[in-house]
């Protein structure tokens, strides 16, 4: 087993074990996919990569982080998205889109317009929703706390994105329960401060997740792949760690979900976070040994044979490729060149192979 193996979740077969990780591009308007998403992820496909992930796709409009987040809450989000897809599948790639919720990190400002909270009348928007009404640092928005009526519509919610997902030609959905979004704020205990059955114990805590995962499979084919992205430590005492991430693990993978992408951090600020290659790695070799499920690592990985090493010496079973495939589409052709195989090169491109 290698980084150009074909990998098998359900009824889809990937080329090989790099993923396009997640990655915000806040260009949308109203949530709707243009050219800059069908030209950004379409490039990826051409690039070599075996699945193209979108960016967060909010399930609701007050679920976006910010004005210009990518939507997948209305039927007007399907037929844009759809044409993103023809194209990824054309080339060779699987497309994957995340469905996420923003929680009390909504209504804030696209990174290259400032920080902290973007309010109604510079295109914000209020209330934004979390656990309880404590905000995520100061310059936040205040949340209100979820009623269990507002999470059942929350629930409903990503199941109904699950199906537009279907109708848009995706195969494969990640749920995104990491990175101090709204399913990360309720498994951790320093977010979580409820008192009810969503708040309190591991058992309460992890209600949301589970309940998430009911709905998106139950709105989506059998051969369809769904997938986990989870924040394996908060990187503060008292937080959100492995184990318990192991054991969420243990519970949803039977409620069908087939892989679980192992990230960490963005629920507590300021904390302390050991950034450097593979730092993140460990995190997916424990939850794959711990909870037998297919697992992806991500965080700094730059290089093909680093990328291989992981897959070859089974920390994981996926590598999700963020920054470097920012800097460069064509990585995995590269990689593969590097590694004595065969890329996928379009033939558009094959006058320039390097042989």
């Amino acid at each position: 087993m290698h980084l150009f193996t074909p990998l098998t979740l359900r009824g889809v077969t990937l080329r090989n074990r790099i993923a396009v990780s997640p990655m915000c591009q806040y260009s949308s308007t109203d949530g709707l996919a243009d050219d800059w998403h069908l030209v950004h992820l379409g490039s990826r496909a051409v690039g070599g990569a075996g699945l193209v992930l979108t960016e967060a796709a909010a399930v609701t409009p007050d679920g976006r982080i910010s004005p210009q987040d990518l939507g997948l809450w209305g039927d007007q989000h399907v037929a844009p998205l759809a044409r993103v897809t023809r194209f990824i599948r054309a080339h060779g790639a699987v497309a994957g889109i995340q469905l996420a919720h923003a929680g009390r990190k909504a209504s804030t400002y696209r990174p290259w317009d400032g920080t902290g909270a973007v309010t109604p009348a510079a295109g914000g928007w209020l209330p934004v929703w979390g656990p309880d009404d404590r905000p995520f640092t100061d310059g936040y928005p205040v949340p209100t706390a979820l009623t269990p009526a507002g999470l059942h519509g929350v629930v409903k919610a990503f199941g109904e994105a699950a199906r537009r997902s279907v109708e848009a030609g995706f195969e494969l959905i990640e749920i995104h329960a990491a990175h101090g979004y709204l399913i990360h704020e309720f498994l951790s205990p320093l977010s979580n401060q409820r008192t009810d059955a969503y708040g309190g114990s591991f058992e309460n805590r992890t209600r949301l997740a589970r309940e998430v995962v009911g709905a998106v499979r139950a709105a989506v084919p059998e051969r369809f792949p769904v997938i986990m992205r989870v924040s394996c430590s908060d990187w503060t005492p008292g937080g959100w760690d492995v184990e318990q991430t192991i054991e969420l693990a243990r519970q949803v993978g039977p409620l069908g979900i087939d892989l679980f992408d192992c990230s960490s951090g963005g629920n507590v600020p300021r904390a302390t976070i050991p950034v450097g290659p593979g730092y993140q790695t460990d995190f997916a070799a424990k939850v794959r040994l711990g909870a037998d499920l297919p697992t992806g690592a991500v965080g700094m990985i730059t290089d093909a044979a680093q990328a291989d090493h992981v897959i070859r010496t089974q920390q994981a079973d996926m590598v999700f490729i963020a920054r470097e495939l920012l800097r460069d589409p064509y990585w995995p052709l590269h990689a593969a060149r590097q590694l004595g195989h065969e890329g996928p090169w379009p033939p558009q491109y094959e006058r320039a192979k390097l042989r």
